[in-house]
């Protein structure tokens, strides 16, 4: 039976690392009578919290995997995505949120918000996310709530509204003030599984009246209905709830409310929250691209009564096959009916449906529109659109960054050979920011990922469930190629060997493209070069930029134009075209002055301020750039720009100088010319790899 899909809410749970969403999850299920009893994160009961099911996630006390589960509250049912905070695993945020209706951002009350919040608020905003805001740990020593919700609109610019207040901070926190009903709410029981709501204490009245006239005004600029009964001081619950679902569906305001989740406070009004004000999948807009009509957007309806449209968001292998996780947007799944893949336009049928709960599954006959769900046995890649047979629609692409660190691998035996093939190959299918190669010239094998922590993880992944045992070399940074002003090129490639032979010849000119990337230009003319081999021209350019001959590294950040050429009645050929592009760039690529680029972090430190002195001069030691610095009391954040080369094994050097009490969060931000007396060293070193290829 499908469900009714205003009764659905999709929603992930994200924050900066060790804000408790792990810990709020975990309550979330115990609340919802998902799960009996409640497990603590890092396993310190020996069992480990149930969204973290695996070992690793259990002992390092992270959340490595995105995992899904749904729950009922309400006559709700909730689809629930714990996602990682840390930023190596960003990509499980990124297609978490690309498939999610609505958010809970939850915030630290002593750190309030932090890099990595930053980041989940741009990928909130990138994917059109309406979220709800939950300060966590009021019960911590330094809790300032206050300060959070200004934070929330002058660092994330988001209008908020106020929702509730504590009733005590830190040890003295008992409960909060529920200002859509006027009451105060308490948390009893062993677990907190008691809510009891009594009148507002006298002490906190003021309070409390001011704040909901404060949360009276900023929800009645979205309803006039609720403007008119508040100005004659008759606003109802019913009009203050329909005002702020209104604004936070179209993501003008942000509700906030708070609580301790470790101590079991403020989790069942934030559930409440979230089937009051966050949208069900029919009041989202969803659109997929037409293929047969040259990508034209389509806007897809939350019914099941539409041809089928879902989106394979994560792929997982199991003991039981290949699981991949779906979203469906249109339409119906049914076990036993036809999908048609529109990438590999393979046509396949469902054969075991799945509700997911962590790494538990629950057999299901059909899911319908607006609910998240998993098949068994399917081959397909994360970001594949399935439809029913006859449409060919495309959804748009789940953002990929590129990996900035490498690392290479060497498997000690024969056995071990075998095993990390199967494990790298199943590692990047699973994970579209890890990736592989073998070296052409070194013969190695080569594993590439989001940072040193991201490439740790898959390697103890490999020892423990492959049983591969290897050695790694050292890390190695992502460094780019890139050139410096315009130089020209006329190149013929001619080839006669007996019978049909090869001739191209291309005319034109590189320069250096402001965005990086790669830009193709053909101002041909009256076919000098035959329209079918301008493609083969393309091709070969393209080939060019994969490997450059300053240090070996790809080449970012040119634009080609082909101006003129020639061909031949008979020895003109798309390979004859493709090797005169490549020969004509490498020409031009020297004339062009080429330089390096390195990969520069986005670097954030947080900690106790009496280390700022420290920190700053072990930033700077690494070619760093403050770009700025803020103290709140004696907490301290540092931002800065750093070379990624730099911040090898910074983590062991901050924990010494701050006596392990700061932590750093680093991700991509750009990449930047590399200093010409580190370059003329990695040209060097290029330059004997060069030399020891061609003696063997």
């Amino acid at each position: 039976m499908a469900l009714d899909i205003k009764k659905v809410r999709n929603i992930g749970i994200s924050a900066h690392i060790d804000s408790g969403k792990t810990t709020l999850t975990e309550r979330i299920l115990f609340y919802t009578k998902k799960i009996h009893k409640m497990h603590e994160v890092k396993g310190k009961d020996g069992i480990g919290a149930t969204m973290d099911s695996m070992e690793l996630e259990r002992e390092r006390g992270i959340t490595i995997s995105s995992a899904a589960t749904n729950v009922t509250w309400e006559n709700h049912t909730i689809n629930i995505i714990d996602t990682p905070g840390h930023v190596d695993f960003t990509i499980e945020v990124e297609r978490a949120l690309r498939v999610l209706d609505g958010a809970i951002l939850v915030l630290c009350s002593v750190g309030g918000v932090q890099s990595q919040t930053l980041t989940v608020d741009r990928q909130l905003k990138r994917y059109k996310v309406p979220c709800i805001a939950f300060i966590n740990k009021l019960d911590r020593v330094g809790a300032n709530p206050d300060k959070v919700i200004s934070q929330l609109g002058e660092q994330l610019g988001r209008p908020t509204v106020v929702l509730e207040i504590p009733i005590g901070l830190e040890d003295q926190h008992q409960g909060v003030i529920d200002l859509v009903t006027m009451e105060a709410v308490y948390f009893e029981g062993n677990q907190g599984e008691i809510v009891r709501r009594e009148p507002i204490p006298s002490e906190l009245r003021t309070r409390a009246e001011k704040a909901r006239q404060d949360l009276l005004d900023a929800a009645s600029m979205f309803s006039e209905e609720l403007t008119a009964a508040a100005l004659e001081g008759r606003a109802t619950q019913d009009q203050i709830i329909a005002a702020v679902r209104k604004a936070t569906v179209a993501r003008e305001l942000t509700p906030v409310l708070m609580g301790s989740a470790y101590k079991n406070k403020g989790v069942q009004p934030l559930l409440d929250a979230v089937v009051r004000y966050l949208p069900d999948p029919s009041e989202i807009e969803n659109f997929a691209f037409d293929l047969d009509q040259d990508g034209r957007e389509i806007k897809l309806q939350s019914t099941p009564e539409a041809p089928t449209v879902a989106l394979a968001f994560k792929l997982e292998e199991s003991p039981y096959g290949q699981l991949t996780y779906i979203r469906i947007y249109q339409g119906r799944i049914v076990k036993g009916t036809e999908l048609f893949n529109t990438r590999s336009k393979q046509k396949f049928r469902v054969g075991r449906l799945i509700r997911m709960h962590a790494d538990s599954l629950e057999e299901i006959e059909e899911a319908g529109a607006g609910e998240i769900s998993a098949l068994f046995g399917i081959d397909c890649q994360s970001g594949d659109t399935f439809v029913a047979p006859g449409l060919n629609l495309a959804m748009s692409p789940i953002f990929v960054p590129e990996p900035v660190i490498s690392l290479a691998v060497f498997p000690e035996e024969k056995r071990s050979s075998d095993r990390l093939s199967r494990a790298l190959k199943r590692f990047a299918k699973e994970d579209p920011t890890f990736r592989s190669h073998v070296d052409p010239e070194s013969k190695e094998t080569i594993i590439q990922g989001m940072g040193e922590l991201h490439l740790d993880v898959y390697i103890e992944r490999m020892k423990r469930e492959y049983g591969v045992a290897l050695r790694t070399g050292m890390p190695q940074v992502a460094y780019r190629e890139s050139i410096s002003r315009r130089a020209e090129f006329d190149y013929v490639h001619k080839k006669q060997t007996g019978g049909a032979g090869q001739f191209g010849r291309v005319i034109g000119f590189i320069e250096p493209l402001a965005e990086k990337g790669y830009e193709f230009v053909n101002q041909v003319k009256g076919g000098r070069i035959p329209r079918d081999f301008i493609p083969a021209c393309d091709k070969g350019f393209q080939a060019a930029l994969k490997k450059g001959k300053l240090i070996g590294f790809p080449i970012t950040g040119v634009r080609v134009t082909l101006t003129d050429g020639q061909a031949h009645e008979v020895d003109s050929s798309d390979l004859a075209f493709q090797a005169a592009a490549q020969g004509a760039f490498w020409k031009a690529y020297e004339a062009a002055r080429p330089y390096a680029l390195e990969p520069i972090m986005k670097l954030s430190v947080e900690g106790p301020a009496e280390f700022v002195g420290s920190v700053f001069a072990s930033i700077n030691q690494r070619r760093g750039i403050i770009i700025s610095s803020s103290e709140d009391g004696m907490f301290a954040r540092i931002d800065a720009e750093v070379p990624l080369s730099e911040m090898f094994g910074y983590s062991s050097v901050l924990r010494s100088l701050t006596q392990g009490k700061a932590e750093f969060t680093m991700e991509f931000l750009k990449y930047g010319r590399v200093p010409a007396p580190i370059a003329e060293k990695l040209i060097a070193k290029y330059q004997e790899k060069l030399r020891g290829s061609e003696g063997k």
